[in-house]
C-alpha cells in the first residue's frame, strides 16, 4: 500500500510491462495506479499494462506537480532510472 496523506500532490514515475517508464501526477497514487491498470488511465499506460509505482514525490501544489512531471519528462532514461534508485534506497 502506498502512504499517502490528506490533500497532498504528488508526482510519480510507473514501471509499465513493456519496461517503459510512464510520469504523471495526481493527488491519490493508489487510486491512480488502479486507474491506469483498469485502462482508464493515460493512453501510453492503456497498452503496457500492468504498471506498478517505481517514484512517488510529495510536492506543495498542483501547479508545482506539473511543473516537477515536466521536469522529469524532460531527463533521459538513465537520470529517470538514477532518480528511481536514490527512491528506493531512501524509501
Amino acid at each position: 500500500m502506498i502512504k499517502t496523506g490528506n490533500s497532498a500532490y504528488y508526482c510519480y514515475m510507473l514501471e509499465c510491462a513493456d519496461g517503459t517508464i510512464y510520469t504523471g501526477w495526481t493527488t491519490d497514487p493508489e487510486r491512480r495506479v488502479k486507474e491506469h491498470n483498469a485502462g482508464r488511465g493515460a493512453l501510453y499506460t492503456r497498452w503496457r499494462r500492468p504498471v506498478g509505482i517505481i517514484y512517488l514525490e510529495v510536492v506543495n501544489d498542483r501547479s508545482a506537480a506539473l511543473q516537477r512531471e515536466f521536469a522529469i519528462k524532460k531527463l533521459t532514461r538513465q537520470q529517470k532510472l538514477r532518480l528511481v534508485d536514490e527512491y528506493l534506497k531512501n524509501h
